[in-house]
C-alpha cells in the first residue's frame, strides 16, 4: 500500500514535458519528485504512474517508490513563477511523487551505457504489456544509480484510458512501437521474461494495484470508480493472456535491429 506523505517545501521545478513536475521536501524530511494533479495531462497521467510502477514492482523492476503526495495550495505562495502558482492552486490535495535518486544520472546508449539481459528483456515485455512509448532513445526514462537501473515516468502509459470508446481494440495489441524501445539490443531472454512474469503478475495482483487508486482521479472516465477500476482490470487481465503476442512482435522486432 501507497504511504502517504504532505509536501512542506517546494524546492525545484523540473521542466521535463509537459506535466511541469517538481522536487518537494515532505514532512518525512525525504525528498521527492511530484507529478501534479493540476498539470496539463491531467490526473489519468497519474493513473498510468501508479498502475504502471506498481505493475514493475511486481515483476521485480527497481522503480523508486511511490508515495501520495498532500499538497497544500499555500504552498507556492512565495513562487515568483504564476505558471507554478497555478499550478500548485489546481493540484490542492492528493497528487503522486516517486522518491528522489540523488546524484543519478540518465541511461545514455551513445555514453556506453548498457543493460543486462535479464533486465533489459523483462523492461520490454513490461512497456509492451502497459503500451509504454516513452522507453526511446530520445526519452529513456531509466536511471543509472549505484550501479542499477531504475525505471521512471511511465505518465504516457496505458493510453487506452484516453479513449474508453475505442480501447477494447488494444487489448490483444502486438505493440510495434516495441520496435524504438532503447533496451531492445539486450533483451536476449524474451521468451524467458514472458514465463517469468507469469510467476508474478495475475488477476488478484492488477486488482490489489488497482484499488490504490484514489477515487477522485478516476470520476471523468466511468459513471463511478468501482467501474472504471472494472475497466482497466478487464483491459489489463486480456492484455496479460496476450503476452504471445506482443512477446513474439518483439522477438521479431530485435531480430530486424541486429
Amino acid at each position: 500500500m501507497l504511504r502517504t506523505i504532505r509536501a512542506t517545501q517546494y524546492v525545484t521545478a523540473l521542466r521535463e514535458g509537459g506535466s511541469l513536475p517538481a522536487i518537494i521536501e515532505a514532512d518525512d524530511l525525504g525528498l521527492y519528485v511530484v507529478k501534479f494533479r493540476g498539470a496539463g495531462q491531467g490526473p489519468l497521467a497519474l493513473v498510468a504512474e501508479l498502475v504502471a510502477g506498481e505493475i514493475g514492482r511486481a515483476l521485480g523492476l527497481n522503480i523508486p517508490e511511490l508515495v501520495f503526495a498532500q499538497v497544500d495550495p499555500a504552498l507556492g505562495r512565495n513562487e515568483p513563477d504564476q505558471e507554478i502558482r497555478d499550478l500548485l492552486r489546481a493540484s490542492a490535495g492528493l497528487n503522486l511523487a516517486l522518491d528522489y535518486l540523488p546524484g543519478s544520472s540518465m541511461f545514455d546508449r551513445a555514453a556506453g551505457d548498457k543493460a543486462d539481459p535479464h533486465t533489459a528483456s523483462l523492461a520490454v515485455w513490461f512497456d509492451a504489456f502497459i503500451l509504454n512509448v516513452d522507453r526511446t532513445a530520445r526519452n529513456a526514462n531509466l536511471l543509472n544509480w549505484h550501479s542499477q537501473l531504475y525505471f521512471i515516468d511511465h505518465g504516457a502509459a496505458l493510453y487506452f484510458h484516453h479513449n474508453w470508446p475505442d480501447a477494447s481494440r488494444l487489448a490483444e495489441s502486438p505493440f510495434a512501437e516495441i520496435r524504438n524501445h532503447i533496451l531492445l539490443p539486450w533483451a536476449t531472454d524474451l521468451e524467458q521474461a514472458a514465463v517469468h512474469t507469469a510467476s508474478c503478475l495475475d488477476r488478484e495482483i492488477l486488482t490489489e494495484i488497482l484499488a490504490q487508486i484514489p477515487d477522485q482521479w478516476l470520476q471523468s472516465s466511468h459513471p463511478t470508480p468501482a467501474d472504471a477500476r472494472s475497466a482497466y482490470l478487464n483491459l489489463l487481465t486480456r492484455r496479460l493472456a496476450a503476452s504471445p503476442i506482443f512477446t513474439q512482435e518483439a522477438t521479431r522486432a530485435r531480430a530486424n535491429f541486429i
